[in-house]
């Protein structure tokens, strides 16, 4: 299946699980339906649950669109 992101790319994505704010990151690795996103801008408030995710997040793919660098 093809994908419209690239590794690389700067993708805005929905909160999900503990998150309570939508969150900006750079995608590192593409999978069939998500991607392996690293947290680079985030809420305040989410603070201590991006700590938690060591920066980084499994996103699906359908929950992500990409923004200008």
């Amino acid at each position: 299946m093809e994908t419209k992101f690239e590794i690389g790319d700067r993708v805005k994505c929905k909160k999900f699980a503990s998150l309570t704010h939508d969150f900006i990151g750079t995608i590192e690795k593409i999978y069939e339906n998500s991607a392996m996103v690293t947290i680079v801008e985030h809420d305040k408030a989410d603070s201590v649950v991006v700590t938690d995710f060591h920066n980084r997040a499994v996103v699906r793919l359908s929950d992500m669109k990409k923004v200008a660098a």
